[in-house]
């Protein structure tokens, strides 16, 4: 693996960037769902920065216990802090702790990245929202008085009433959607506000992610079984319904739903469609006032599952850094024309050589909140 990693130095020359590190990441028996996802959240820098500021942290408040997010921290910072340029870690403690905390990942099968990726933000969401809640606890008994001043402590009498947290993790991937539902019959607009770290689209072939986006924002009409009540006719009411973005995210995931379930077959079947991702994206489908509607974002990362079917198969990631575009396979890790991205939109034919689709897209705001 030296030579690859050499390999990789000799083809980037003095355009290596300063200070980065291109490290591939072991395999402990089909863990490629893990890596491939640990890959494109290495370069999501907003996280990683957060992840290596958290890490040193730590290290200055001394012990603390184990959890998911202290492991992946710790990894990030070990790569970030490697002598080399280029080479291979093993995410083994890492690793170790998904299994323990769930046991989906438990097996040696083939698992979900996408599944994976929903796991991961949500537990690192929990482990930083308990967090928050014992400093506030430690921090005197005052505080509970103050929310008491600010009329903030509605519903508390039973205790169990728990405000939410904006943890750095929703900063970076959550966005909003507004889900409107409008009554035929009196035209009132019921609005409901749903919060998102990523969106799973339906798919269709050739299509494109322009397209997906706008399927997932078309009006539905409720009617026969799936009336609608609405609270003006106090009754059941034909009524047309859309979720639109409200408020875009800082980092999108989309993540494509390629494995859908075939009733006659009685299993899943992975939809080799092809769906065109651009490297620039504008979202069609926010809400008129909607801050930055329109939005822009650039693609930096794909998960691509590599295999003809979803219970076996292989995960790699493409990532965008510098400018460049890598190549990440676990252990190996290339160099690759921003050209070759493209082959990875899927295929016109049902049954096609090319088994290489991407998955899961993270792309990046163009207008950065901070």
């Amino acid at each position: 693996m030296g030579s690859s990693g050499s390999k990789l130095e000799k083809a980037l020359g003095d355009q290596f960037p300063e200070g980065e590190r291109y490290f591939g990441l072991e395999n402990f028996g089909n863990t490629c769902y893990c890596n491939s996802v640990l890959q494109a959240l290495y370069f999501c820098l907003p996280f990683r920065d957060q992840l290596l500021e958290y890490s040193a942290q730590n290290k200055t408040i001394g012990e603390t216990e184990d959890n998911l997010l202290t492991c992946l921290s710790e990894l990030f910072t070990q790569i970030n802090s490697q002598k080399k340029k280029t080479g291979v870690i093993a995410p083994k403690r890492f690793v170790q702790r998904v299994k323990k905390q769930n046991e989906l990942f438990r097996s040696y099968m083939h698992q979900d990245a996408h599944e994976f990726l929903n796991f991961l933000l949500n537990e690192l969401v929990d482990i930083l929202e308990k967090e928050a809640r014992a400093a506030k606890s430690n921090s005197g008994k005052q505080a509970p008085l103050e929310k008491l001043q600010n009329g903030a402590l509605n519903g508390m009498a039973n205790g169990n009433h728990k405000e939410p947290m904006v943890t750095w993790v929703h900063k970076i991937f959550q966005g909003t959607l507004t889900n409107e539902t409008r009554c035929l019959r009196c035209e009132t607009i019921t609005a409901r506000d749903e919060t998102f770290l990523d969106l799973s689209l339906d798919i269709e072939q050739n299509s494109s992610i322009t397209s997906c986006l706008r399927n997932f924002s078309s009006t539905e009409t409720l009617n026969a079984e799936d009336k609608f009540f609405c609270d003006k006719c106090c009754s059941l009411q034909e009524a047309q319904k859309r979720m639109k973005i409200k408020s875009p995210p800082r980092i999108l995931a989309l993540h494509l739903k390629r494995f859908k379930y075939i009733e006659q077959l009685g299993r899943y079947k992975k939809l080799s469609y092809r769906v065109v991702f651009p490297l620039e994206l504008k979202l069609c489908n926010t809400t008129d006032d909607a801050p930055g509607s329109e939005a822009e974002y650039s693609l930096f990362a794909v998960v691509v599952h590599v295999g003809s079917g979803p219970n076996h198969g292989h995960y790699v990631s493409l990532v965008k850094s510098h400018n460049h575009w890598l190549f990440f396979d676990d252990e190996n890790v290339e160099i690759i024309d921003e050209s070759v991205v493209q082959t990875f939109f899927g295929s016109t034919q049902e049954y096609s050589n090319n088994t290489d689709h991407g998955y899961i897209l993270f792309y990046e705001s163009l207008e950065p909140k901070h």
